[in-house]
């Protein structure tokens, strides 16, 4: 007997704290998936700045002014959950909702994110699934990343082995080898947009590099680039994970704009490389998903430091803005069938794991 099909809506707030992605697919929770339809939202600058005023805080909805903001944020994403429901005329049977992510250091077994559950279930009339991390990190994961088993789910047909890069906030690598679940490795693997977008902000006040023009036009401090690799992360063995902010003490203030964009986006790419010797077997091509892709100079980096083909994982038909959203909505039917959200080798969890919280209507 085949196993049900469900629709769920899936909502996404990375690292690089640009806005909300929403993405609605068919799934049965295992290999099927059909991509239902994507919208976006992006953050205003004075809601961006309040958000990055936030992070950090370990004390997470403890403090009032984290709760009052939580509401707001729970609130925009009922909105756009909505209005996604609306423009293609579909209402899920979930809404797997990530929030956001304040604070993360599994070293210690904390993880924060915020988004009230309840709330936005009781907003939009649809049950949710939301704090997908927790669980993982009291068994001694690392929380993240989360999206690899979807990633599993997509590449079902296509050659192995595949190697999958997102480039949020942070970036991360899934590398699958086949469907069982030691074929499959998953970690962080290093910067990704946030230092360099919150540097470029800071020097242009544009919220990122376009196109990776900024980076280009500037010199790489190669004697910064080769601090930064230095650090015990880059060798550490995976399962690992970052937060957005644990490299921050390597941005090279002495820089101007350029050569500081320059450098960042070097040091993403070298984070790429050091990946590679990692993974059971080199793969032929990286596809990249998350808002790196965008970044020309950046692609181009990549693909010379690590001599591999670079591609975007839209050339698969794939949503390259929409992937972590859709990744959410598949995760929130596996959690409510029981089914783990994690494994061993996707974050360091001493067993397949399951997560995350249904509130109901």
């Amino acid at each position: 007997m085949k196993p049900k099909l469900y629709r769920a809506l899936g909502l996404m707030s990375g690292t690089s704290i640009d806005g909300i992605d929403a993405a609605m697919i068919e799934t049965d929770g295992y290999s099927h998936v059909r991509p239902l339809g994507f919208a976006g939202r992006p953050y205003d600058t004075a809601f961006r700045d309040n958000l990055r005023a936030h992070l950090g805080n370990a004390n997470g909805r403890q403090d009032a002014g984290v709760a009052a903001f939580e509401r707001e944020l729970t609130v925009m994403h009922a909105e756009i959950a909505l209005a996604l429901m609306r423009e293609i005329a579909v209402t899920p049977d979930f809404i797997g909702f990530h929030g956001q992510t304040l604070f993360h250091n599994p070293a210690e077994r904390m993880t924060v994110q915020i988004g009230d559950g309840a709330l936005l279930a009781t907003l939009t009339g649809v049950p949710t699934v939301n704090d997908f991390r927790s669980a993982d990190v009291r068994a001694g994961g690392n929380g993240a990343p989360l999206v690899p088993l979807y990633h599993r789910a997509l590449v079902t047909g296509m050659a192995k082995p595949a190697l999958i890069l997102n480039i949020g906030g942070v970036s991360n690598v899934t590398w699958i080898g086949g469907d069982g679940d030691d074929e499959i490795l998953a970690f962080d693997v290093g910067p990704g947009n946030a230092l360099l977008d919150d540097w470029v902000l800071r020097h242009t006040g544009q919220p990122f590099d376009e196109n990776g023009l900024l980076a280009a036009a500037g010199t790489i401090d190669s004697a910064a680039v080769e601090f930064a690799m230095m650090r015990e992360f880059f060798t550490r063995q995976p399962p690992k994970s970052l937060d957005r902010d644990q490299f921050r003490k390597y941005v090279p203030e002495h820089l101007n704009a350029a050569d500081g964009a320059a450098t960042l986006t070097m040091i993403t790419a070298r984070g790429v490389a050091a990946a590679l010797p990692f993974l059971p077997q080199m793969p032929e091509v990286i596809y990249v998903a998350g808002g790196g892709r965008h970044n020309t100079t950046l692609m181009r980096w990549i693909a010379d430091v690590t001599a591999l083909s670079v591609r975007s994982v839209d050339e698969l038909g794939w949503s390259g803005d929409g992937l972590e959203a859709e990744a959410f909505a598949y995760l929130a039917v596996r959690s409510v069938l029981g089914e783990p959200l994690s494994l061993p080798l996707t974050t360091g969890v001493p067993r397949p794991m399951p997560g995350g919280k249904l509130h109901r209507v």
